[in-house]
């Protein structure tokens, strides 16, 4: 693919991603709302093979006996960045009981290392660049809107999907059961 045609793929990627995410702030009362499971795969979920900031490929397979969080984000997603925060501090604070959470960038190497770095980011990152996109579909987002979060129980089960921005509190009601 040329540069020029993945630039404007990346353009049209966000501009999706910045409406939907408004039409989803526009009709909550600003936090996550919840996704139907029906509509949640979590074989399609755990069988993905994507690459980490060192370029290895890695599966959400490899945490299964875990309670997952996949979130979904990108660089330029305001929402994103808001909620990263509160996903790093989760993970110190409940990685030991069992937790991984797991971020999903649809963004490139280039921007999601550095913003990793200055984030303190103390979970795994993989790259999907727009491809992504179609695995946060098979996980129940319909409308592509950025972040979206997927909680997974240690059998593997997707047991929670939500679009928006997660918060501290709100990740520890759905995490403290399950661990």
């Amino acid at each position: 693919m040329t540069r020029p045609i993945r630039i404007l793929l990346i353009v049209l990627v966000a501009a999706a991603a910045l409406s939907a995410g408004y039409f989803v702030q526009r009709g909550g009362s600003g936090s996550a709302r919840d996704v139907p499971l029906d509509k949640a795969s979590s074989s399609t979920l755990l069988s993905a093979e994507l690459p980490n900031l060192e370029g290895k490929t890695s599966r959400l397979s490899d945490w299964q006996g875990k309670v997952m969080v996949v979130n979904f984000w990108a660089t330029w997603c305001a929402p994103c960045r808001e909620e990263m925060p509160a996903l790093v501090r989760t993970q110190t604070k409940l990685g030991a009981r069992g937790l991984q959470i797991i971020g999903i960038a649809l963004d490139g190497i280039e921007r999601v290392k550095p913003f990793s770095a200055e984030m303190g980011v103390n979970y795994p990152i993989l790259l999907s660049g727009v491809e992504g996109l179609e695995l946060a579909k098979a996980a129940g987002n319909d409308i592509g809107a950025l972040p979206f979060t997927v909680f997974i129980d240690r059998s593997g089960k997707v047991i929670k999907a939500e679009l928006g921005g997660v918060t501290e509190k709100s990740l520890e009601n759905i995490l403290l059961p399950l661990l």
